[in-house]
């Protein structure tokens, strides 16, 4: 999230000149839904519905988690609980 507004220009071939900090947060493929207000435009991402391949993918990229707990750990701490509380 940005904290700033920033100007984007308009060159002379009436294309948007988007700074690089802005890029960063762009995808390939990404698309936007655009209104024409009073104002000025109104850019909205569009959500696309993934596919289970993609999700799928999306997770094989993110590889396994260094923080996760193993099966004891979460078998200890659910001990932990009960033991606390007797009706949970």
């Amino acid at each position: 999230m940005m904290d700033k507004a920033i100007i984007v220009s308009i060159t002379e071939q009436r294309q948007l000149e988007i700074p690089a900090e802005i890029q960063a947060h762009l995808h390939p493929s990404d698309e936007y839904i655009v209104w024409k207000t009073k104002d000025g435009f109104l850019f909205k991402k569009v959500q696309k519905n993934l596919e289970l391949a993609d999700l799928l993918e999306k997770v094989k990229e993110l590889g396994t988690d260094p923080n996760q707990p193993t099966l004891e750990e979460i078998s200890q701490i659910v001990h932990e609980i009960r033991t606390s509380n007797p009706r949970a």
